[in-house]
């Protein structure tokens, strides 16, 4: 039976591979939480690879908070570099497939198209270069792995994202003032973690560096009124955009994916 390891499922991501794979038998899943086990200290990567083999490791683990990144450097780095670097080795050592998730923000934003795997990255903010570090490192260091670039992630369910704060909000009878000063394109956790099962783990793919999104491009400002759509709500609530939109960290203006 296939074995595999999720890093990180506490997050949106993890907890929803935890509910697509319940009753899944071609697999058998071991989910570890960032306190269960924290990617940034090797002891514990080593330890829990020496107790357990496993065919595939999915790395779900990631400083993720793109404005606060901007504030603590150190602090995206050592996950989204330092941490990807310690279970890289570790994947090697124990000849585990490393599958790891990247992002959009390595790009930024100038192409008029979208970016495929072959255009050239250049993150703008801290939280993308510091996930541009933790590619090159696996690139490095593991030769079996994957690196899944994606973009706008969200779960309806689980965690904290822009589908579930503009839902959340829109409930509430709160106006909502969103940007279009952004194009990319939203995905589903659902829709990720079936292209991983059914195309990685189950499938054939030859190693190396994918994109994968749901492959709809829109502004924030148009997602939201998706959301809205979705629900019901478009009639219950006035969506502004908002011309005035300031961020701490630059985003790219364009990050679609192909």
């Amino acid at each position: 039976m296939v074995k595999v390891v999720v890093t990180g499922s506490d997050g949106q991501l993890g907890k929803t591979f935890a509910e697509v794979v319940s009753g899944l038998d071609a697999i058998s899943f071991d989910f570890k939480t960032s306190n269960e086990l924290d990617i940034t200290y090797g002891d514990q990567l080593r330890d829990t690879f020496e107790k357990e083999h496993y065919d595939f490791c999915i790395n779900c683990a990631a400083y993720t908070n793109v404005e606060q990144a901007e504030k603590y450097p150190d602090l995206a780095y050592q996950v989204n570099a330092e941490g990807v670097k310690n279970l890289a080795e570790v994947c090697k050592k124990h000849h585990t497939t490393l599958i790891h998730i990247s992002t959009d923000y390595v790009f930024d934003g100038k192409k008029d198209g979208g970016y495929t795997v072959e255009d050239k990255t250049n993150p703008i903010n801290v939280y993308g270069k510091s996930k541009l570090a933790g590619e090159k490192v696996i690139q490095q260091i593991q030769p079996n792995h994957y690196i899944i670039r994606t973009s706008w992630l969200y779960s309806k369910k689980y965690g904290h994202n822009f589908y579930r704060t503009i839902l959340k909000k829109a409930l509430a009878g709160e106006d909502l003032y969103v940007t279009d000063a952004q194009k990319g394109c939203p995905t589903n956790t659902e829709s990720l973690v079936k292209f991983i099962l059914n195309e990685i783990v189950l499938g054939e793919k030859p190693f190396g560096m994918y994109h994968f999104t749901d492959g709809n491009p829109m502004t924030w400002h148009d997602f939201a009124k998706q959301i809205l759509k979705e629900n019901g709500l478009t009639e219950k609530v006035d969506l502004v955009l908002d011309s005035n939109y300031r961020t701490l960290a630059k985003r790219p203006k364009n990050s679609v994916l192909l």
